[in-house]
């Protein structure tokens, strides 16, 4: 840090009852009162250097000994009065860039200008700020922190805008090239006298050597250097948003994990010290929504999510958050589940987590309309497209064009994935209503999920949390459920789950029987009549399902046990359960677009093996029916 010494005698000032006076030979003839302190002086060394002592004396009565001098609200106080005051006896004093802008404002507050005397306060003051001070990384930083006691003077004296300026220009000159700085991180002293000695300068690191120093600043500083520093266009948007992220995390609380707070902040009991420090950091977090850069892909969308995180707590403005709503639905894809689950706070509504505000991202999302409609056709099996190297040509700009779409595509299948695992935390909350659950659950369209093992398991998840569903609305639950897309395992599990509609149940049954046909070994080719049903529900059975993701924690109660599921007896007894329970009545079967004919139809063209095993389905349930 760099500082400079004025003056050469030594410091002769001391207190005696209350009253701040100065060793002379010469008695004092003036009393100086500021901010509650008095100060016993001499007219003639204070007068020769500041104007405004010497109007206020030549306005005031003279008195037998001493004359009085009011100075209200002194900027700085008696610190920089008594700096000041020094100076003018010729007293040593250290100006540094913690002190210069009380001073300067002092100075100016006394006008100690070139009009008065030559080489005034004002004028070596001005010289070492801008010769010095200005050009050092730290000592315009620190200068700029301290103009936060005096907004006013500093505004009006051009100190706040030159710093920032100074500071800005830094900011965008290449890394290699500012040697009167260092890295924050590093917490290295960096002292140069104006005077001589001058220590080692250190270079910065990398290209975001800034950020970490500029993170000292108060939030309404930090916006107009920031906005100074994205004027310049110079520095990536991903380097702004990094310095937002450290800045962030410098300032605002963590306050997302703190349910407790959640509540603090709803409540109309708050403390006006809690009010205080929410508005501040309220006002922080929507500062910093402000500064985000427009360019995708500048801030992650873990970031975003967490600023909405803290905009729901902190109640912030609308605008802010539908601005962090839209620009965490153009990056889902990059979301994990725990970065989805915002706290609810409010009031009416009793869930654990904000699933409206997560519907909404989703929305946003899906609306992007850049993803074709379905998933990319397959090619079929030993059919190879050969195509000549001048047609390959022609088609490279269409290639090309189709490229976003193929990214976008990819997109729509993570956050399919991510929409899943987040179902499955959701869904264990007993104050979930079923309607945002399907809402959540139908907003997948349905090529983006390739299977539906991570669906099948959020909704066995609900169904256990929420067992007083009735038929009715587990029929719902289940409507987005594609039982082709189930891999053997998660048939298994669903063949004997007391909790799914029978129709569910007999659809898995059918479906798996089909493919134990299939690749049973036992039976080469299906017959005609096999085909043509599994071709009219566009299945393949010979295709290998996608095993269980195993990605997402899920509780012990909630694994799925496949001891047992070998024996046919707990298939059997399930599906019998549910007979008895639920008869198949014509709704049922009209809702899923077939009749009872077609149910008979597509029963006797199944193999022998999965005939026998429905008839003796049956005939258990009609024997058991007959006998109450």
């Amino acid at each position: 840090m760099k500082f400079m010494k004025l003056g050469s005698r030594p410091d002769t000032f001391y207190t005696a009852e209350a009253v701040r006076s100065v060793s002379s030979e010469v008695s004092s003839d003036l009393i100086v009162q500021v901010t509650g302190s008095r100060y016993l002086l001499h007219k003639f060394p204070l007068l020769s250097k500041c104007l405004r002592l010497q109007r206020l004396c030549s306005e005031s009565p003279e008195s037998s000994q001493h004359q009085i001098v009011q100075l209200p609200d002194f900027p700085g106080g008696v610190e920089a009065f008594e700096l000041c005051a020094k100076f003018c006896y010729g007293i040593t004093i250290t100006i540094s860039a913690y002190n210069i802008v009380a001073a300067r404002c002092a100075a100016d507050y006394l006008q100690m200008t070139e009009d008065v005397e030559k080489g005034n306060l004002i004028y070596k003051l001005e010289v070492f700020f801008t010769s010095c001070l200005l050009h050092g990384w730290k000592d315009a930083i620190v200068t700029l922190q301290s103009t936060k006691a005096f907004p006013l003077w500093s505004e009006d004296l051009g100190i706040t805008s030159r710093c920032i300026e100074a500071i800005a220009s830094k900011v965008l000159t290449h890394p290699s090239k500012v040697s009167l700085s260092h890295s924050y991180s590093r917490r290295e002293r960096d002292d140069v006298s104006c005077n001589g000695a001058e220590s080692q300068r250190l270079r910065p690191a990398s290209k975001g050597w800034w950020a970490e120093d500029m993170a000292e600043l108060g939030i309404d500083l930090y916006w107009r250097t920031m906005m100074a520093v994205k004027s310049g266009g110079k520095i990536p948007s991903n380097l702004i948003g990094e310095a937002l992220k450290i800045y962030a995390a410098r300032w605002l609380p963590n306050i997302s994990r703190e349910r407790d707070f959640n509540k603090q902040v709803g409540s109309d009991s708050d403390s006006d010290s809690t009010n205080e420090t929410t508005s501040k950091h309220r006002l922080l977090l929507e500062t910093i929504v402000s500064l985000l850069p427009a360019e995708k892909g500048a801030v992650t969308c873990s970031f975003l999510l967490k600023l909405l995180k803290a905009a729901n707590i902190l109640n912030a403005s609308s605008s802010s958050k539908m601005e962090l709503t839209r620009r965490a639905s153009l990056q889902l894809e990059e979301a994990t589940v725990r970065d989805l689950l915002i706290p609810s706070i409010s009031l009416a509504n009793d869930t654990v987590y904000d699933v409206d505000l997560v519907i909404t991202i989703l929305e946003q999302f899906m609306l992007q309309g850049q993803s074709p409609p379905t998933s990319p056709p397959r090619s079929k099996l030993g059919f190879e497209r050969r195509r000549s190297r001048s047609a390959e040509n022609i088609d490279l700009e269409f290639q090309e064009s189709r490229r976003s779409s193929s990214a976008s595509h990819s997109s729509k299948l993570k956050v399919a994935k991510l929409v899943d695992g987040y179902l499955q935390e959701i869904a264990r909350d007993v104050n979930l209503p079923l309607s945002k659950f399907i809402t959540l659950a139908e907003a997948i369209p349905d090529f983006s999920r390739l299977d539906h093992d991570d669906l099948y398991r959020a909704i066995d998840i609900y169904l256990k949390a929420h067992p007083d569903l009735n038929k009715s609305e587990r029929k719902r639950l289940c409507r987005a459920l594609d039982c082709k897309k189930l891999s053997v395992e998660a048939c298994m599990h669903a063949a004997q789950n007391e909790f799914l509609p029978l129709r569910v149940v007999v659809q898995v049954l059918f479906f798996e029987q089909a493919r134990a046909a299939m690749g049973g070994g036992k039976v080469t080719e299906l017959p005609g009549n096999i085909k043509a049903l599994l071709a009219a529900h566009n299945i393949d059975p010979s295709r290998p399902t996608a095993a269980l993701s195993t990605t997402t924690s899920i509780q012990a109660e909630d694994q799925w046990s496949v001891s047992g599921f070998k024996s046919p007896k707990s298939k059997v007894s399930t599906l019998r359960m549910k007979m008895a329970e639920d008869e198949l009545d014509e709704s049922d079967l009209q809702s899923d677009g077939l009749g009872r004919s077609s149910k008979f139809k597509a029963f006797c063209a199944l193999p022998t093996r999965p005939k026998r095993m429905f008839s003796k389905l049956l005939s258990m349930n009609r024997n058991s029916s007959e006998k109450n």
